[in-house]
């Protein structure tokens, strides 16, 4: 983070080249080369504000099929301006081009993690080059970053922040964004929030539905949570999101992936919310001839944050991932159920699980 006073004097912001006070830039800046020797190069917006103010950083797509976060990217870089802001927004659209190109989670050729790579060095593999550029020459002049991300193929999950709640300054960022639910941790020691966070930018992960397309319900959540961390630190005058419950989801609290123990097909049992209570049935696991069935029930009252897609399944297969609530916010979750609020589970009345969705 910059060793500038944020909150006396606006800034320009330098990467290698500069935007200045009251301007919005968008640009596409050279992170790696391909085969041919042409430039990979990752699209950027900067809104730098006429007013002095934090800096704030939106990564999406460091998994190129992660598409929630690039829409929401974009429409962040069409809705605030200058005039509108104290401080500066910078945007990195698609951080993975490679990857995003192929439409697949990691750097083709090589499989490599991009989000396993951080810091990144000068003079290294493909990932952490790309890596070091990311973050050197953005990232880390940065007050605070949220980097949006969405489930692997085959799962979807639950619209949700992860963050570690242990450092004061971290909570505060995910509280502001106002998900209903954070999973506490601190992330993979390489990954970008981790390192961002251990380095004095406070960052968290948004995750959100599923990969290779958009969502248009998860999406306008995610808009508001962008407009809710901007206001809580005075970047924009907007609305500071305050859900009605909220339940944070510690590392010695219980969750649990609940796996198949038999192959054959999965039919999910569970829905239209992701509320189930102990002893109910997820799904049923049969064989080709429907002749045995095995039944998955669930171990304790939860919340189901993620879910297997795909409809077939293997012996150690992840069929959903359930954490445990207390009865008081089982009965705050009834409740918006009951009066149709269930916001951030639900996009458009449809079950955010795929078995529900509209064919497109």
């Amino acid at each position: 983070m910059s060793d500038d006073d944020s909150t006396t004097q606006s800034r320009s912001f330098r990467y290698d080249g500069e935007v200045r006070p009251g301007e919005k830039r968008q640009f596409r800046y050279e992170v790696g080369e391909t085969y041919l020797g042409d430039p990979v190069e990752i699209p950027v917006t900067i809104i730098n504000g006429d007013d002095p103010g934090p800096r704030v950083c939106l990564t999406a797509a460091i998994h190129g099929d992660e598409l929630n976060g690039v829409k929401v990217l974009q429409e962040v870089a069409d809705r605030y301006t200058p005039s509108e802001i104290h401080g500066t927004l910078v945007l990195l659209h698609v951080v993975n081009v490679p990857a995003y190109q192929a439409q697949q989670r990691y750097i083709p050729i090589y499989d490599q993690d991009l989000n396993r790579s951080f810091p990144g060095k000068e003079r290294s593999n493909t990932a952490e080059r790309m890596a070091h550029r990311v973050y050197s020459r953005f990232v880390s002049q940065c007050d605070l970053g949220l980097d949006f991300h969405t489930s692997t193929r085959n799962r979807t999950t639950m619209y949700h922040v992860r963050a570690d709640v242990e450092n004061p300054e971290t909570r505060r960022l995910a509280e502001a964004f106002g998900a209903n639910v954070i999973l506490s941790g601190e992330g993979e020691e390489s990954s970008l929030r981790a390192v961002a966070s251990r380095n004095g930018t406070p960052t968290v992960t948004v995750e959100m539905g599923k990969a290779h397309r958009f969502q248009s319900g998860l999406v306008d959540k995610a808009l508001e949570g962008v407009e809710s961390v901007l206001a809580a630190y005075d970047v924009f005058d907007g609305v500071v999101a305050e859900p009605s419950w909220r339940k944070v989801m510690g590392p010695d609290e219980e969750k649990r992936w609940l796996r198949a123990e038999t192959g054959g097909l999965v039919e999910m049992q569970w829905g239209p919310s992701p509320l189930v209570h102990e002893g109910e049935t997820i799904c049923t696991i049969t064989d080709h001839f429907k002749h045995d069935e095995h039944v998955i029930e669930a171990p304790f009252t939860g919340l189901i944050v993620g879910v297997l897609e795909n409809p077939v399944a293997l012996p150690g297969h992840p069929l959903c991932h359930l954490v445990r609530i207390s009865s008081e916010t089982r009965a705050e979750i009834e409740r918006q159920i009951t009066s149709g609020e269930f916001d951030g589970y639900r996009s458009h009345g449809q079950r955010w699980m795929a078995d529900d969705e509209e064919a497109e």
